[in-house]
């Protein structure tokens, strides 16, 4: 009987350790094809985030509107969708920034739908930034005899000779290089209202810090006639995009504010961005100041920095909202009480406890630009009833006949929004 329990227990220590020992290869195994290397071994790249790719766009298409407007589906399969422009024949070049690339989405039907995707670049580094100049514009050099397609990479502003008929680029020559040392990746290209510079916006290298690159949390500007760089303004955390106000002529940009301190601070901002003076560049208060002047105690308390001195912002918004898009709307083919409005794209937090932004929104404004009355949801429904983000809303194109496009660089769509039987 002895043996027989000693025999007995000894398979049952077998049975044990083989257990543990099988449970602790199944952990490992997971853990490994959970990591960045394990994903990547079996195929599916790392994004850091783990929930799913959203559905067709075209599956759940349901927004909530302002009154007397719906949405379409303008084009799908457009991964990494950002900013939008048109070629001189009318149809719409987006940049792919994830993806390197600039595609055409011609609509020859004018049914409202993209007929095709036509990659017109690719391999770029992070393209961003449109601008496309023309002969006929009044805006080129003199010896210029065809269209330029300017794109904004994340370390350079180049320009390709760009044919309409064949949706095609050649590249001609590099106009300036830029920082590409880590941090705001993104560039952005606008024409100046005096249309003799373009506009560059280049974010800062970090989250809050003493730049040392004075190329960094800027505007720039490139004139295009000696082709010389200089700063426009400064102290611009991360200024995505810009736009004209059609009545004063105001470049207006949104700009994000700094992270890590809470859910509401500090804004993220709308700005008038003023060029320099013989007085110096105009700062916007970046690291030190935000908002209205307000200084950011957290940030280098040992130095003094008046905040007085400063540009503030001409309208505050919900911190973490990330502002990208803005775009002023235009009399012909629009409801009257939204002439001058300015819609704006929140594109979305990713670090506050409960998200906010995932929407458009409009600004009501007098024929000035000053505020009346506070901001008003346009567009919603990127983020369902169950707090899941299907949508990132990044540019916003307005035209005349009340129509707008919307570009969407998570669901990687392209929306058509247009008053109720445009």
């Amino acid at each position: 009987m002895r043996e027989r329990t000693v025999c007995y227990t000894s398979v049952n220590s077998m049975r044990k350790t083989t257990a543990l020992t099988l449970g602790l290869l199944l952990l490992l195994s997971f853990l490994f094809f959970m990591s960045p290397v394990g994903r990547y071994v079996v195929g599916t790249p790392f994004s850091g985030n783990p929930e799913p790719p959203p559905p067709p766009r075209s599956e759940q298409l349901s927004f909530e509107l302002a009154e007397g407007f719906a949405a379409h589906l303008f084009a799908e399969n457009v991964p990494g969708a950002r900013v939008m422009h048109r070629d001189p024949k009318g149809t719409l070049l987006v940049s792919e920034t994830s993806q390197g690339k600039i595609v055409a989405l011609p609509n020859l039907d004018s049914d409202g739908k993209a007929d095709r995707l036509i990659t017109v670049l690719d391999g770029l580094n992070n393209p961003h930034g449109l601008l496309m100049l023309c002969p006929d514009t009044g805006n080129v050099s003199a010896d210029q005899d065809v269209c330029l397609l300017y794109v904004a990479e994340t370390h350079r502003v180049a320009a390709y000779a760009y044919d309409a008929d064949t949706y095609s680029a050649t590249f001609e020559k590099t106009l300036i290089n830029l920082p590409d040392d880590g941090g705001h990746f993104t560039r952005t290209l606008m024409l100046h209202p005096d249309n003799k510079r373009i506009l560059v916006s280049v974010g800062s290298s970090c989250n809050v810090c003493m730049e040392n690159d004075e190329r960094r949390a800027t505007v720039l500007a490139i004139d295009l006639e000696i082709k010389k760089m200089s700063v426009f303004a400064t102290g611009l955390r991360n200024t995505v995009f810009m736009t004209t106000h059609y009545v004063t002529g105001d470049i207006w940009g949104t700009d994000m504010g700094r992270d890590y301190l809470g859910d509401d601070l500090p804004p993220d901002e709308i700005n008038i961005i003023r060029p320099s003076t013989s007085l110096g560049v105009n700062n916007y208060g970046w690291p030190f100041c935000y908002g209205k002047g307000i200084r950011d105690s957290t940030f280098r308390s040992d130095k003094e920095f008046d905040c007085t001195t400063t540009d503030t912002s001409h309208l505050d918004i919900p911190a973490h909202s990330a502002p990208l898009g803005i775009a002023f709307v235009p009399e012909e083919g629009w409801p009257e009480e939204m002439w001058y409005d300015a819609l704006v794209a929140y594109h979305g937090s990713w670090n506050r406890s409960t998200p906010t932004g995932y929407r458009v929104v409009r600004f009501p404004l007098d024929a000035e630009g000053n505020p009346e009355g506070g901001p008003q949801d346009f567009m919603t429904g990127f983020m369902n009833e169950r707090g899941t983000v299907i949508g990132r809303p990044v540019d916003i194109l307005l035209e005349p006949g009340g129509v707008m496009f919307v570009s969407d660089d998570k669901a990687g769509v392209i929306y058509r929004i247009a008053r109720t039987g445009a």
